[in-house]
């Protein structure tokens, strides 16, 4: 299996996926000395295991907490990858309602590597937008694997403008290795197509939630992910690059994928303390992948509180509040201290900026009135 997985007996009751990782070594060893004891118990052996059987899963749980409370970063991308962790189509079915997808571009086509519709959510209809990684090898296929060409991307920004249009709030599921790097792609422009959505969505007039849920990949990710809120699940990642693309670069050879996903930081902790992501968003032990439902539960948690916070700004206080964030990304430099000072100072500016243009708007207003 890919990404490092193991096929290996899952525990129904423990809600595994089915797969191991590589680091999950021990978890595999206890599940199979799990199975053995109910293969023998249930066989014509008269002894009672039940509390063998017991004393292993609880071994089991112990060392699961053990093993996901110091994942390296390399672990978490392995994590983020696992085959069975829950896609966007997944929190589509299990905390969206009344989804009615919306296809094309107007332009090109229909990519399938987006998906773009309007929905419910908690008591808010938004227009949703997810990457589609797809499930199936023919869907993967027809997926590009969740790597979006321009047109997803201009599809994406389109709805975006409909829900600006009709008031609705905008919900973002990103989980793709990256924008689509083939030469089709290149040829109908697919850096102007995501620098223009970063563009768009920094002015849009309409609350944007956006939730990292898998991979984070370079600008394919970035170009759905500027938002009012920024937010990551706990073992989701985050990156300019993948860790074996960084490392075929500076070392030239992807051995060292370890050593560039440490370098990198990009993991929801430190990325949380650079103030590139507002929050984490709390897994089920042992990933996602062991308990969509929760998964599912604390994400809409996530964003239903995020959107009922947001409604209670003023659109023009909402954008000025998105550009002031994304104008103090890389305040790690500063101190905190210095760094709101600055937000403060710059949001001040914006304030006078709109008040002299309102005021010239009313007298002008003035006079065509006065003129008619």
């Amino acid at each position: 299996m890919s990404n490092g997985a193991t096929a290996t007996a899952a525990d129904p009751e423990k809600g595994a996926a089915g797969a191991f990782l590589e680091f999950e070594k021990p978890l595999a060893r206890i599940e199979n000395d799990i199975q053995e004891l109910v293969r023998e118990q249930q066989g014509s052996s008269c002894r009672e295991l039940t509390d063998d059987i017991k004393q292993q899963r609880s071994r089991f749980k112990s060392t699961m907490k053990r093993l996901y409370s110091s994942l390296t970063p390399w672990e978490t991308v392995m994590v983020a990858r696992h085959p069975k962790r829950p896609l966007s189509t997944d929190y589509l079915r299990m905390i969206f309602r009344d989804f009615c997808e919306l296809h094309g571009d107007r332009v090109f086509g229909d990519d399938h590597a987006l998906m773009t519709g309007f929905a419910r959510i908690g008591g808010h209809k938004v227009m949703f937008v997810g990457h589609n990684k797809g499930k199936e090898v023919k869907e993967r296929i027809a997926c590009n694997f969740g790597c979006a060409h321009p047109e997803g991307y201009r599809k994406a920004l389109r709805k975006m403008k409909l829900a600006e249009k009709y008031g609705l709030p905008v919900v973002c599921l990103i989980d793709t290795q990256g924008a689509y790097p083939g030469i089709g792609s290149e040829e109908r422009g697919i850096s102007y197509a995501i620098a223009t959505n970063l563009m768009e969505m920094s002015r849009l007039r309409t609350p944007v939630v956006c939730v990292v849920i898998g991979e984070g990949g370079s600008g394919g990710a970035l170009g759905i992910a500027v938002g009012d809120r920024v937010a990551m699940l706990q073992h989701a990642f985050y990156s300019v690059i993948s860790p074996e693309g960084c490392a075929a670069i500076l070392w030239r050879t992807a051995d060292q994928r370890k050593h560039a996903a440490e370098a990198l930081r990009l993991t929801a902790k430190e990325l949380c303390k650079l103030d590139i992501i507002d929050e984490i968003i709390p897994e089920p032990m042992g990933g996602a992948h062991r308990d969509p439902q929760k998964a599912a539960e604390n994400l809409e948690k996530y964003i239903v509180g995020s959107l009922n916070d947001l409604k209670r700004f003023k659109l023009d206080t909402l954008v000025r509040r998105r550009q002031g964030r994304i104008r103090n990304l890389g305040g790690f430099f500063d101190s905190r201290t210095e760094t709101k000072a600055k937000a403060e100072k710059e949001a001040q500016k914006t304030r006078r900026t709109t008040s002299r243009t309102n005021r010239l708007r009313e007298r002008l207003t003035g006079r065509q009135k006065v003129i008619s």
